[in-house]
């Protein structure tokens, strides 16, 4: 929180009060919503708050959406904020720990030798998340930079998936029979069910199943592993 927080204090007060640009991006978190389960009633952008993240950095995300905001007023600067959900596709984070749970499972799955194997997946793997490939991130960004949107906007698929239903798409892409040994560990929120209404009347749809994108993504990291 201290160091996100101070990036952003940072970013406001020089980029816009000292030199004024006319337009800034501000990439937010699907994390500022509450923990929710499966099949709930969405959630708006607005439904935010009353807040409840589940975690400090979803406080700080909707915490600095409200800091670009009040700059934005006040400086005359068009602000735009994008929550973003799981992002995923290659080049990203595929070891150390920080990694998201599609470079994770692939790097796994693609360590594995021959057509079978065994990975280890914290929790019992039925949290359900949406996933949104990197090029269709790109696109719903350069579509929101130019609407005249100014509250925060979800961006992400409708369709979500459980983490062992990802497994699944990734041991079919490699080709390989892979059991799963659920075993303690964080799992995070059970799911998020939000509306992407905003960003779908900007015209903006995702091109890329999760099929797609993770077919590219394994094949990146598969690269990478060997």
């Amino acid at each position: 929180m201290h160091n996100s927080a101070l990036i952003n204090l940072n970013m406001a007060e020089t980029a816009i009060k000292e030199l004024g640009v006319p337009k800034f991006f501000f990439s937010s978190s699907v994390c500022v919503y509450r923990d929710m389960n499966p099949g709930e009633k969405i959630l708006n952008e607005e439904d935010a708050i009353p807040a409840n993240p589940d975690n400090e950095y979803g406080w700080e995300k909707l915490y600095s959406e409200r800091l670009y905001q009040a700059f934005g007023r006040k400086y005359n600067t068009k602000v735009r904020i994008a929550r973003f959900q799981n992002c995923y596709g290659p080049e990203g984070t595929w070891r150390g720990g920080r990694e998201k749970a599609p470079a994770a499972l692939s790097r796994k799955i693609a360590e594995i030798e021959g057509n079978s194997g065994e990975i280890e997946v914290w929790g019992d793997g039925k949290a359900r998340r949406q996933f949104v490939y990197v090029k269709d991130m790109v696109d719903a960004i350069y579509k929101l930079m130019h609407s005249d949107i100014e509250s925060s906007v979800n961006i992400g698929p409708s369709d979500d998936i459980s983490v062992n239903g990802l497994v699944d798409v990734i041991s079919k892409i490699s080709r390989k029979e892979i059991r799963i040994n659920h075993i303690e560990g964080p799992v995070g929120v059970q799911s998020r069910n939000f509306s992407n209404e905003k960003i779908l009347s900007l015209g903006w749809e995702p091109k890329y199943s999760l099929r797609q994108g993770m077919e590219e993504t394994y094949d990146w990291l598969e690269k990478k592993v060997r």
